[in-house]
């Protein structure tokens, strides 16, 4: 029987990585050992494992689908009417290349070994276990908040067609939520393809509204006003943000405008989390992570600046639609629609909104429940959570956060939807920590990656922004967490001296939070910062290089009997889906 070394830094300092043994998770034979180090699945340990049951159009589509939400299709109305088309092009263009860098991150060190747990796991193998618990507990806490609450803005669409004096928002919130504990339970292949196809809808959507805004730009609606640049001008590109005045109001807008931008573009990370339930992870998240750039040029940037120039951020039907929540009154796209003198789109665009906030509390369950189950893989959840079914389901995580789902009931009553709103406030902070614990253990990654002579030729995918890129990031990043909730900071004339303290402390809760776990783990556990030589890049890479193998022989035993994707399909539909 092959024997099971260790790797450690601190016995190899003075030569190569390649001089010793690598750790081997497991080896062949019925007397093989195994450990369990990084949250890696015993292969051989089906009552645990993960079944890797993603094909590439689904992984790509939900990468899609993560990324395109009500944040985007609502939420811009809200910016634009307090910042200006201007404001909101620059702040989404910056979130947007920060978004990328931190997908390039996370798609470099997936690459290297694409385990179950999501991010969590790299930040215990490179930086300290300490963050690692706190990271897998920071976003499993964001998505158990937020899958009641677009289960809730799902009842809220349906009170477009049926309001609550006649059907209790409650009957629906409740068919929603067995509706997705039913997909989610029936395994990754049946969600994988259930997620494709929601999110192929909302790609058309987006594209349909975007084709739609330049033909309203260009005159093309029944009002034929070409309107081209004309609101850049007047009202104007950028509204200052009160009580401030001049470059500093305008600076502010742009500010505040910023953090919406955040919002909007939060899930699109949640790729990182497929990658234990992903078929040839190496091929698929590279190819589903260098798209997002054009995912997001397209999508968020291209809408909004073609949004800035159909809706002037003064429009009176834009501050009604401010006022609105999770229906296509809410929608700035609908503000354009009315303003151009198009009839029942209203209507079918509220129907698309539900199938947008449908997907993402799906999506959200799913990745609660994984987000759990890794966390006790790891060891920092209850034992019992790490079981999976037959199908690689883990039921038990998967109800133990369906559970949680119930706190949409708050949102029945009216007065609760102020309280649960500030619950959308400490979503985005959670957010944000995420998006920082990442970009840190890319950080720490390529420094151990360089330390322990890993040569960038043996790397699947390398991130263009490389080690300094991520610096960057990190630091906008950071200083974004620090100032989303700036407004509490400036004191309007009419509310001077009543400090916004609700506001204060859903925005900034979750830093202490981040930071009470990371300590108390460290302090509980006698953790240490990981050194770039001992940090662990070899354990299970064996097991992922031989599925890779596996998954190549496959594929070309496809394209040799002809049942594989032709070049036209890869060229073309395949660059969408």
């Amino acid at each position: 029987m092959a024997n099971v070394h260790d790797w450690s830094g601190s016995d190899n300092e003075k030569g190569s990585p390649h001089d010793v043994e690598r750790k081997t998770p497991y080896t062949s034979g019925p007397d093989a050992e195994w450990s369990n180090p990084g949250g890696l699945s015993d292969p051989r340990d089906q009552s645990h494992s993960l079944h890797r049951g993603l094909s590439s159009r689904q992984i790509s589509m939900i990468a899609i689908g993560g990324a395109i939400g009500t944040g985007l299709i609502i939420g811009t109305g809200s910016a634009l009417a307090n910042a200006g088309p201007a404001a909101i092009f620059i702040s989404y263009s910056l979130v947007g290349v920060l978004v990328y860098a931190v997908m390039c991150a996370l798609g470099e060190m997936a690459t290297w070994i694409p385990l179950p747990g999501g991010f969590a796991v790299y930040a215990d193998r490179f930086v300290d276990p300490a963050l690692g618990f706190s990271l897998g507990y920071t976003y499993w806490f964001k998505y158990i908040v937020t899958t009641p609450n677009q289960l809730t803005a799902s009842a809220l669409v349906i009170q477009y067609w049926l309001p609550a004096s006649k059907v209790n928002p409650g009957v629906f919130i409740t068919i929603f939520l067995v509706v997705i504990i039913a997909i989610n339970y029936l395994g990754i292949r049946f969600f994988g393809e259930f997620e494709f196809w929601l999110s192929s809808i909302k790609v058309c959507v987006i594209i349909g509204l975007i084709i739609l805004s330049l033909v309203l730009a260009l005159g093309g609606g029944p009002n034929h006003d070409r309107t081209g640049f004309r609101y850049w001008k007047s009202p104007g590109a950028i509204k200052e943000y009160t009580p401030a005045t001049g470059d500093w109001g305008r600076f502010l807008a742009v500010w505040s405008s910023m953090v919406t931008a955040v919002f909007a573009f939060l899930g699109t990370e949640l790729i990182g989390v497929t990658v234990g339930e992903a078929e040839n992870p190496r091929k698929n998240i590279p190819r589903a992570i260098k798209l997002t750039f054009w995912r997001i040029l397209v999508f968020y940037i291209l809408s909004v600046l073609l949004l800035g120039m159909i809706v002037p951020y003064n429009s009176k039907e834009l501050a009604f639609a401010t006022t609105k929540s999770n229906s296509a009154a809410a929608s700035p796209f609908v503000t354009a629609i009315v303003i151009a003198g198009i009839p029942t789109l209203p209507g079918f665009l509220n129907a698309c909104i539900l199938i947008f906030v449908f997907s993402a509390s799906n999506s959200d369950l799913y990745i609660a429940s994984r987000t759990i189950h890794g966390l006790a893989l790891k060891g920092h959840a209850p034992r019992f959570l790490a079981k999976t079914d037959k199908r690689g389901v883990p039921f038990y995580s998967l109800g133990l956060s369906a559970c949680f789902c119930g706190l949409a009931y708050m949102n029945v009553a009216t007065d609760s939807k102020v309280v649960f709103a500030y619950f959308y406030n400490l979503v985005s902070i959670f957010g944000l920590l995420t998006w920082i614990s990442i970009l840190v253990s890319h950080i720490y990654f390529i420094k151990a990656r360089r330390a322990q002579g890993v040569d960038e030729k043996d790397l699947r995918y390398k991130s263009p922004f490389g080690l300094w890129g991520s610096y960057c990031a990190l630091a906008f990043c950071v200083l974004i967490a620090l100032t989303k909730n700036f407004t509490v900071f400036i004191h309007k004339p009419k509310t001077y001296g009543n400090f916004d303290y609700k506001n204060f402390i859903t925005g900034y809760l979750g830093i202490p939070l981040y930071l009470i776990m990371i300590a108390g783990y460290k302090i509980l556990k006698k953790t240490k910062e990981i050194h770039p030589l001992q940090a662990d890049l070899w354990t299970g890479k064996d097991v992922i290089d031989a599925d890779e193998r596996m998954w190549l022989q496959k594929e070309a035993d496809l394209i040799a009997s002809g049942k594989g994707h032709s070049k036209l399909y890869e060229k073309t539909i395949g660059l969408i889906f």
